[in-house]
């Protein structure tokens, strides 16, 4: 009896290793640090992941929207350019989620007005984030 007792744990405690083993590989990938947005002819844009969760309370899907069936995402957390690219190409309708040429609203424009607005330190001009 003792031995039955003592094996039911251990098949417990080893399903219970696998569950929440499977539970953090769900998570995710960690991403990377930073990630260098280019293509902009005013020079890239290198984007701290880190600091754009931790100084302005960003979330993941705040720019990885959920998939569309218009075009299905391979990974949960792709690179914004595996879609949006310089010319809209079907079923793409957004050529650049960052912002519109007048800079006046998109994904990061609109980010940072509202957290200017909220006395948050943010980039106000293009140079700020776009480096030659």
């Amino acid at each position: 009896m003792r031995r039955l007792i003592f094996g039911l744990a251990i098949a417990t405690a080893f399903a219970f290793a696998a569950v929440s083993g499977a539970r953090v590989s769900a998570q995710g990938a960690k991403p990377p640090d930073t990630v260098a947005l280019k293509g902009s002819p005013m020079g890239a844009v290198t984007l701290s992941h880190a600091k754009h969760a931790k100084e302005y309370g960003g979330q993941c899907v705040d720019c990885h929207h959920p998939s569309k069936p218009a075009k299905p995402l391979k990974t949960e957390q792709q690179k914004c350019s595996d879609c949006h690219n310089k010319a809209a190409v079907a079923p793409m309708k957004t050529k650049n989620p960052f912002h519109d040429m007048a800079a006046k609203g998109g994904t990061c424009i609109s980010c940072h007005t509202k957290a200017a607005a909220a006395g948050k330190k943010a980039p106000k001009v293009c140079a700020d984030c776009h480096k030659k």
